[in-house]
């Protein structure tokens, strides 16, 4: 009986030892690793079939693992790409954005300006005929100027909108008096009357005042689709630093080792770490949502008093009324210009038999709605501003809420906070999540982040945001980006104040001369310009200096 009780204890206790032998060996397979790894494209060679010793690891833990040297290698730099993909494809929506109402709004003024050149040239021609046809060169100049002026060319608006009158006066005054000859010089004498003797009335100085305000904002507006677009396109491709790569491998990959490549981090695991990836980034933050409120106060200029629309396609009656005013006058002109400049000698050719009081008498009358060209394919400019409000707004905050956006749960990460990667096992993760930014990174425990290394290319961007904003800020009190004469009274030395009441001027300088803004005409000139770091010389350091007072005494104007 006792000899049969030990040898039923032997069998069990050998049945026990199997068991727990099997179960061992089932624990330490690394099936589940070996074809997650695969699935990565990752050859299964030299790949271990069961747990071995840990040692050699540099990132994952150490202890039993299905990582080898090479396999922690090859997770390390798919890490690297697959932050950078995330990054990028977190950002595409708002890049999109960006671009497509960049060549959306550029397409609209572009249009817009065609439109109006279009009708200004048919209802002359059919109004004034040959007289005009002999003299198109004059508006053909106004709107290749204005065209220019948008597409970032060195135009000042007042300069070339004074010449464009000027120009008018001298080819009416030359048609109203066709019975005397005319020599060069007189007719500089009479441009230089123009101001004095008022003969187009009031409509150059409320053209001048509509026109500089109205294409200064419509620029700058622009411009500043364009500099998001680039400096969203340049901090979404991501410096990803070596302490980085170590932190997303041990976070994204080193389940793996573990035989647990289906178990996702945990969300605050996550957001430290992308935190600490990102804190460059999140530093843009404050700029970028200073940058979006200026181009919201712009747009809400463009849909008020600022509104290119309203300017530009009424410019042919605006135009029209001026040289009925000139005709109205012009006898009283005639002999003022006569009094100051001399009497000019006869040509020996009569006035027309039909009269030039008759080719100019027809007035013009505005479109009615049904008759108005439709402008980019159809849309207005109220419906393109507030569909690109909307989007601005959406875009706020967007660098300092990426890492949240990445961590979202469910997506990236896992709910259950018990069930979690922890950056060592499953289960719960302890630290506390670190603010954004690049010093809050001093006490990060995933990433370790040298705060006193602030990224160049983020900085460069932080500078072309800054100029920008500054630019945006002056266009919407009316003025460009010249020196503003505070003892003018609302008049700028260079393009266009144009501001009335409740505007301020000081000496304001604003960058430089922004270049061409279209779809398809740039080479990130404006955002590149900013980010340039090259050799400081004096002319740099003066720039530098300049944006400086101008960024103060704007902020004290904006307040």
């Amino acid at each position: 009986m006792n000899a049969m009780w030990r040898l039923h204890a032997a069998v069990c206790t050998l049945s026990l030892l199997s068991l727990s032998s099997a179960a061992e060996s089932k624990a330490r397979s690394c099936g589940e690793a070996r074809h997650a790894y695969h699935a990565k494209g990752f050859s299964l060679a030299n790949v271990p079939h069961q747990e071995i010793s840990g040692e050699h690891l540099r990132v994952c833990p150490q202890g039993h693992t299905c990582c080898t040297s090479e396999m922690e290698d090859k997770l390390n730099q798919e890490s690297k790409v697959e932050f950078e993909n995330l990054v990028e494809e977190s950002s595409r929506n708002m890049r999109t954005t960006f671009f497509s109402r960049h060549k959306k709004f550029d397409e609209f003024f572009l249009e817009l300006l065609d439109n109006s050149e279009k009708s200004l040239n048919s209802m002359f021609t059919r109004t004034y005929g040959k007289l005009y046809m002999q003299n198109s060169e004059v508006f053909q100049d106004l709107f290749t100027e204005l065209k220019r002026y948008y597409t970032g060319g060195n135009v000042n608006l007042e300069e070339m909108l004074n010449d464009f009158w000027s120009r008018l006066l001298e080819r009416m005054f030359q048609l109203l008096n066709s019975q005397y000859q005319f020599t060069d010089d007189y007719l500089e004498c009479v441009s230089k009357y123009t101001d004095q003797l008022k003969p187009f009335g009031d409509v150059p100085r409320r053209l001048k005042a509509q026109v500089t305000r109205a294409f200064i904002a419509a620029r700058t507006f622009v411009q500043g689709l364009m500099v998001g677009r680039e400096v969203a396109n340049r901090v979404a491709k991501v410096n990803v630093i070596p302490a980085c790569v170590r932190a997303l491998t041990k976070m994204l990959y080193c389940p793996y080792c573990r035989s647990m490549p289906g178990l996702k981090p945990c969300h605050n695991y996550c957001h430290n770490v992308m935190r600490g990836c990102l804190a460059n980034q999140a530093d843009l933050d404050a700029e970028w949502n200073l940058f979006i409120d200026a181009m919201l106060l712009v747009a809400e200029r463009l849909e008020g008093p600022f509104n290119i629309e309203a300017v530009v396609e009424p410019v042919d009656i605006k135009i029209s009324d001026a040289i009925m005013t000139m005709q109205d006058n012009s006898m009283q002109v005639s002999a003022k210009v006569f009094q100051g400049c001399g009497q000019p000698k006869p040509s020996g050719v009569g006035r027309s038999a039909r009269g030039i009081s008759d080719v100019f008498s027809a007035r013009f009358r505005p479109y009615t709605p049904e008759e108005r060209p439709t402008t980019a394919a159809g849309t207005s400019l109220d419906r393109l501003l507030i569909d690109i409000k909307e989007k601005l707004k959406e875009s706020k905050r967007f660098w300092s809420n990426l890492p949240d956006d990445i961590c979202a749960k469910g997506k990236f990460t896992e709910p259950d906070e018990d069930q979690c990667w922890n950056s060592h096992t499953k289960g719960r993760y302890f630290p506390e999540v670190v603010k954004e930014g690049l010093t809050n990174q001093v006490n990060n425990p995933e990433v370790d982040v040298d705060i006193t290394r602030p990224d160049t290319l983020i900085r460069q961007q932080i500078m072309a945001l800054r100029v920008m904003t500054n630019k945006l800020k002056n266009a919407y009190n009316g003025n460009d980006i010249y020196f503003q004469d505070s003892s003018d009274e609302g008049s700028a030395s260079g393009s266009g104040s144009g501001c009335s009441d409740g505007c301020t001027t000081e000496y304001v300088f604003v960058g430089t001369e922004a270049s061409v803004i279209g779809a398809d005409r740039g080479d990130e000139r404006a955002a590149a310009a900013a980010g340039k770091s090259c050799s400081v010389g004096p002319s740099l350091l003066l720039l530098m200096a300049a944006i400086a007072l101008s960024l103060q005494a704007t902020q004290t104007q904006w307040r």
